[in-house]
C-alpha cells in the first residue's frame, strides 16, 4: 500500500463524506480477509489493526496483526506466548491482546492475485456499507419530521422519490398507503414529506429504506410548524389534528400567552399562513379551531362552521349529544359524515348530532336519556336567524332554507283557498278603511242577500294564480 493508495482514500473521503478512521476499518476487514486468504485459513479469525504512520518515504501505514496472549500457542496467526508479548509490551500478560507488526514478506504474500482480489471486493463492499450506515445515522434522527424530495420514478405501486442530500441520490419511499386519495404526482414534481420511518437494511443491494407519507396527518402539524413562528416558538401549540387527506382537515389550536391569538397566528395577514399549507397540499380544506379546556364549547368549535344550540356529555361513554337548528342539520354532519367525522377524531369524544325537531319528537340516542340538558346556549339564540351568518352559508344549504320557506308559504295559501263566508249584520259593522286604501278593487257591495257575503267566486282565480 502505497502513496497512491492512500490518496484514493482520501478521495473518497471527500466524495462520500464517510470519516477516514471508518475507511481504515474497512481496510482492516479487507486486509484480514486477504491475510487468511493467503495462509488458507478458514476460521476467520484473524485481526489486522491499520495506522497511519508519518514516515514520508515509506508506506503510509502500518499492520498488525492482533494477537491474544496464551499460554500454549495452537496457532501463530492468532496467539502469541507472554515472552513474545512482553518483548512488545513490557506489562503484557495472559489474555491481553498485543499488535505484531507483519513482516515484509508477509505483506507481500496479501499482494498476490487472489487475496488481491479478495481484499478489493471486501473493501469495496465494506465502504458500501459504511455509506449505507452514514445515511442511517442521518435519517434515523430525522423520523417525524418535513423533508423536501422530487417525484423520481414509480415502482409498482410505490413511487420512488428524490432526496436533496449531500450524499448523492438518495431515494425514499412513497408507499401507496401512504398516498394521499386522489392527489395527482407527476415526474419531477418537488414537494415536502413526513418521514414515518427509517429501515436499516441487511448487506443486499438496497441499502437503508426511507419510507414518508403524504397522508399523515402530521404532516400538517410540521407543515404549520414550519409557516407559524409563533408554533415553533411555542407560545402557540398545536393541541390536536383530524385529518382526511385530500379532503379536509381541521387542527385545534391554543396559545399560552393571551397576547397572542392562536387562530390569528396561523391564519396570517391575508391569510398567507394557512395558505402556503392548503397550496403545498394541494388545495385540501383546513379549518382551524380555538382549543378549549371546556369540552362543550371545544365541541362546539369543531363542528364549526354549523352553529350549535346545545351539547349534552355523558362523561362515562365519553359521548356528546349536539343539538342543533333543522338548517344547520346538513351542514354540520358535513358531506358523508366528513364534518362531524373529522370532529369527534379532534375532539376524542363520539359525536351525535340532532336537530331540534328530532329532539322535540323524542328521537335520542340511548345513552343520552338520562343525561340532563345544559343549562344555557353558549351563544344568543337571535345569532342563528342574523341575515349576515345565514348569507354566509353554503349554496347547499341556502337551497334547503329556501325549500322550507316554499313550504311554509304553501301551507298559508292551502289554508285560504276555501272558500270564505263572512257574516256582516249591516254596512256599517265592516270596519272602515282608510281614505287613501282601495279596497276589493274599488268594488262596491250592495244589495247584500241575508247579509251573507259569498266569494266564492274568487277560488277559480286564486286556483289560476
Amino acid at each position: 500500500m502505497n502513496a497512491e493508495f492512500y490518496e484514493a482514500l482520501k478521495l473518497i473521503e471527500r466524495e462520500k463524506e464517510i470519516p477516514f478512521d471508518s475507511l481504515l476499518r474497512c481496510l482492516e476487514v479487507a486486509l484480514a480477509k486477504a491475510y487468511e486468504r493467503s495462509l488458507n485459513i478458514e476460521d476467520d479469525q484473524v485481526t489486522l489493526k491499520v495506522e497511519q504512520t508519518s514516515s514520508k518515504g515509506g508506506s503510509p501505514f502500518r499492520i498488525s496483526r492482533v494477537s491474544r496472549v496464551s499460554e500454549y500457542v495452537d496457532n501463530p496467526h492468532t496467539q502469541i506466548s507472554l515472552a513474545d508479548a512482553r518483548e512488545i509490551s513490557p506489562k503484557a500478560n495472559y489474555g491481553d491482546r498485543v499488535p505484531v507488526v507483519l513482516t515484509d514478506r508477509e505483506v507481500d504474500r496479501m499482494g498476490g492475485r487472489i487475496a488481491s482480489q479478495v481484499a478489493r471486493q471486501v473493501l469495496m463492499q465494506e465502504i458500501r456499507e459504511a455509506e449505507r450506515n452514514k445515511v442511517y445515522d442521518e435519517y434515523v434522527d430525522r423520523v417525524g419530521d418535513v423533508i423536501s424530495g422530487t417525484i423520481s420514478r414509480r415502482d409498482r405501486s410505490d413511487l420512488v422519490v428524490q432526496l436533496g442530500n449531500q450524499l448523492g441520490k438518495m431515494e425514499a419511499y412513497l408507499p401507496s398507503l401512504e398516498q394521499t386519495r386522489g392527489e395527482q404526482y407527476r415526474f419531477h414534481d418537488r414537494m415536502k414529506f413526513f418521514v414515518v420511518d427509517v429501515r436499516k437494511a441487511g448487506k443486499g443491494p438496497r441499502g437503508p429504506q426511507i419510507i414518508v407519507s403524504r397522508s399523515h396527518p402530521s404532516l400538517l402539524r410540521r407543515l404549520f410548524e414550519l409557516e407559524v413562528p409563533e408554533i415553533e416558538s411555542g407560545h402557540v401549540i398545536i393541541k390536536s389534528v383530524a385529518r382526511d387527506p385530500g379532503q379536509r382537515s381541521k387542527i385545534a389550536v391554543a396559545a399560552k400567552d393571551d397576547r397572542y391569538d392562536p387562530v390569528g397566528s396561523c391564519v396570517g395577514h391575508r391569510g398567507q399562513r394557512v395558505q402556503a399549507v392548503v397550496d403545498e397540499l394541494r388545495n385540501e380544506k383546513v379549518d382551524i379551531v380555538r382549543w378549549s379546556p371546556d369540552q362543550r364549547q371545544f365541541i362546539i368549535e369543531s363542528l364549526s362552521p354549523a352553529k350549535v344550540v346545545e351539547v349534552r356529555l355523558d362523561e362515562i361513554n365519553k359521548a356528546a349529544l349536539v343539538i342543533v337548528q333543522d338548517i344547520h342539520l346538513s351542514l354540520a354532519i358535513g358531506k358523508e359524515g366528513q364534518n362531524v367525522r373529522l370532529a369527534a377524531k379532534l375532539t376524542g369524544w363520539r359525536i351525535d348530532i340532532r336537530s331540534e325537531s328530532q329532539l322535540h319528537a323524542g328521537d335520542l340516542p340511548e345513552f343520552m336519556e338520562s343525561v340532563a340538558p345544559l343549562e344555557e346556549p353558549d351563544y344568543e339564540e337571535e345569532d342563528i336567524y342574523d341575515n349576515k351568518k345565514i348569507a354566509d352559508l353554503p349554496d347547499d344549504e341556502d337551497e334547503e332554507e329556501n325549500d322550507q320557506d316554499d313550504e311554509i308559504y304553501a301551507e298559508e295559501v292551502i289554508e285560504l283557498t276555501p272558500v270564505i263566508e263572512a257574516e256582516v249584520e249591516t254596512i256599517e259593522d265592516v270596519p272602515a278603511a282608510d281614505d287613501d286604501v282601495v279596497t276589493l278593487e274599488d268594488v262596491v257591495v250592495e244589495d247584500l242577500d241575508d247579509s251573507i257575503i259569498d266569494l266564492s267566486g274568487f277560488d277559480d282565480d286564486e286556483d289560476e294564480d
